[in-house]
């Protein structure tokens, strides 16, 4: 009997709940922890590489290339780029990108940080990594951005041959940077395609610099099937959440975080299932929204989006999908049900073939259910007391 998507079922209400799910209820008493979490296959699809580094490869890397930081220790370095600390704005926020864009010059250095990015994902059990960077920002030593790419692409090759993490690139063009450029990395991503390359994006400082202006580069990306996501909604209103889906032809919305705001939109993109890459702590730091509590996720959710949840920058955030999904159930109180099946929306929204897709998904409800369950049993194994 062919497959049917959740959102195709007769009976759904369009509100995802486990009673859209059958391959795996989790039992009612099991307490959401991190250590269950950890456990639970994950994708992250909104994995910035220049914000994800380790702190000790950035301070590593400035040494060897006499690179001036802000500060030459390990928690210098940290208080410099904010890591973890809420900034006054999306502007405040990106400052942290000349520290680690600094030193991602050459290619020893992108290889490295591709690789230990992937590495840090595997232990967390991300099974599907998507990792995004613009090649335009790594020129400043003579780099060709053919060599950029490569050099990231073995990093993620190398790491999953070490950890059987799955990854794909995709590649940013900059609002603030002319339209130009994004045609440039554009023609990059469809050369690259089939390559290790999976996608295209929209980053930058929203305000001011419209995604329309970026539409030829978009078109191009269309026109070669390639797949493409937008920034959009974090620092900017729903107007650019309309442009990224309207003008650039998205498939998929980075944080979406001001969708909330315009009722026809929001319908417009849960009707057309367009996930949504929400970044939570994330848009807490850069001001997105003012709390925790305050974040839409668990409205869209409810509601019936596609949403997924991803770290954004695992360094500058100081976060995991781990602590992402934690935060989700402590400050918004999504149920373990509810993280399961934003979980699986995780790997129903990845730029993956549709074949390989179905593959994962199958293995993926599988192991959930498997973990699941190993859990539910230890929770009844009695604790032997000491003589």
């Amino acid at each position: 009997m062919p497959t049917i998507r959740d959102d195709e079922i007769p009976s759904a209400t369009g509100i995802p709940s486990g009673a859209r799910r059958t391959d795996f209820v989790p039992p009612p008493t099991l307490a959401v922890t991190e250590e269950l979490l950890h456990a639970l296959p994950k994708t992250d699809l909104h994995c910035h590489l220049d914000g994800s580094m380790r702190v000790k490869t950035i301070l590593e890397l400035a040494e060897q290339q006499k690179v001036k930081l802000p500060s030459d220790t390990v928690d210098g370095l940290a208080k410099a780029i904010h890591m973890g600390e809420v900034c006054e704005s999306l502007e405040e926020y990106l400052v942290a990108f000349d520290v680690t864009l600094s030193v991602l010059q050459t290619a020893d250095a992108l290889y490295r940080a591709a690789y230990e990015l992937a590495v840090d994902a595997a232990a967390e059990n991300v099974r599907w990594l998507e990792v995004r960077y613009s090649p335009a920002l790594h020129l400043q030593k003579g780099l060709k951005m053919t060599t950029v790419i490569d050099s990231v692409l073995e990093g993620l090759r190398v790491a999953k041959r070490e950890t059987g993490i799955k990854c794909g690139v995709i590649v940013c063009g900059i609002r603030h940077i002319n339209p130009q450029t994004s045609m440039r990395l554009a023609e990059l991503s469809v050369a690259y395609k089939n390559r290790g390359v999976i996608g295209f994006d929209l980053a930058g400082a929203e305000a001011s610099f419209p995604a329309k202006d970026h539409k030829d580069a978009f078109q191009l990306i269309l026109k070669n099937n390639v797949n493409c996501t937008a920034h959009a909604g974090e620092a900017y209103g729903p107007e650019s959440i309309s442009q990224a889906i309207h003008n650039l032809g998205s498939h998929r919305i980075g944080h979406g975080t001001r969708l909330r705001e315009d009722g026809d939109l929001l319908n417009y993109v849960n009707d057309h299932r367009i996930p949504l890459e929400v970044c939570p702590t994330s848009n807490v730091q850069t001001g997105a929204v003012s709390s925790l509590a305050a974040h839409p996720l668990k409205f869209y959710f409810d509601y019936g989006l596609r949403v997924t949840i991803n770290t954004d920058n695992r360094l500058i955030t100081d976060t995991t999908v781990t602590k992402e999904l934690w935060v989700a159930h402590k400050e918004l109180g999504l149920s373990l049900d509810d993280l399961a099946t934003i979980i699986v929306s995780g790997f129903k929204s990845a730029f993956l073939p549709f074949r390989e897709k179905q593959d994962m998904l199958r293995l993926v409800n599988e192991e959930i259910a498997t973990t699941l369950a190993a859990f539910d049993k230890k929770r009844h194994v009695p604790v032997k007391q000491p003589a």
